[in-house]
């Protein structure tokens, strides 16, 4: 199993670095999405480090959780977090998106163990979840499914046959989780396609839900921990994050949707995180075991 992080300050840590094994990876490749992931570090940690049941080194554990990445191109935030979690080692972060690697520009099944679907095309994966949380209700086992969808796929009609599906069924063992960042490839996201209110679009559809800032651990630890007391309904849990969160000129501009940092930008990129996490939390966490960086530090 792996080692749960408790304190919120332990988990605030770890999603920092995962934000910068996020910039090593993607300055790396040379390519890759780079707003998204960073803006959904506090919610990956907390589920990989808190919440999920799950063993890295047992990735087929009849009795885990499931994890289904909808968006697929913020796996550079998804290979991140289970190489910090033990599934690889966190050196092989360094071949993200490189010929024969088995980190993907978009997270192949049957390339990693830990990973439950291969996704790619947006607005697939909360129809994959729905599924396998109707199989775990009709098979009276208490899995639960978690699934993290961006908020620019919800575009996409399947996603919306999903959300009827699951409340028809009535599936209170799915969780879903919106990166309500308002941003899209081609600008922001009421301006490409209105989503507001998106709240009241899904209790329409027989969901509960619930909104939180996604960038706040408190919230986010408290919000999926208490998931698992859900009731009668599927639950979608809106989180408002900033994308390129902690990164001074990527925050809040679409254009970083999707690509990387060049070299300099990486190293102003690194620069921001890390200043931050000493200046916060103090100089003991740079040799502390847990809180190990990919890059090297000056």
């Amino acid at each position: 199993m792996v080692s749960k992080l408790t304190k919120v300050k332990d988990l605030q840590m770890m999603s920092n670095i995962i934000r910068e094994d996020i910039i090593t990876s993607l300055v790396t490749a040379k390519s890759g999405h780079s707003a998204g992931p960073l803006g959904m570090a506090e919610i990956f940690t907390a589920l990989y480090f808190n919440v999920l049941k799950h063993n890295p080194k047992k990735p087929n554990w009849e009795q885990r959780d499931r994890f289904v990445l909808s968006n697929g191109h913020i796996c550079p935030l998804l290979y991140a977090t289970m190489a910090n979690s033990g599934y690889f080692p966190k050196k092989e972060l360094l071949t993200l998106r490189k010929l024969g690697t088995r980190l993907q520009g978009h997270p192949h099944r049957e390339a990693l163990p830990g990973l439950e679907t291969t996704s790619g095309p947006l607005g697939s994966g909360l129809s994959q979840a729905a599924g396998m949380a109707l199989a775990f209700k009709r098979d009276k086992k208490k899995n639960f499914v978690f699934c993290a969808c961006s908020d620019g796929e919800q575009d996409e009609g399947n996603h919306w046959e999903a959300v009827m599906f699951a409340g028809k069924h009535k599936l209170q063992n799915l969780i879903a989780i919106t990166d309500r960042n308002y941003i899209q490839i081609d600008g922001n996201t009421e301006d490409v396609m209105p989503l507001d209110p998106l709240d009241a679009k899904y209790k329409a559809f027989n969901w509960n839900v619930i909104t939180i800032d996604g960038n706040n651990m408190k919230q986010v630890l408290k919000a999926l921990q208490n998931s698992r007391k859900n009731k009668n309904k599927p639950l979608m849990i809106i989180a408002k994050t900033t994308p390129g969160k902690g990164v001074s000129f990527m925050e809040g501009d679409y254009h970083w949707h999707g690509k990387p940092p060049k070299p300099k930008e990486a190293a102003q990129a690194l620069y921001d995180l890390h200043e931050k996490e000493v200046k916060e939390r103090g100089n003991w966490y740079l040799s502390h075991k847990k809180f190990r960086p990919l890059h090297k530090k000056r």
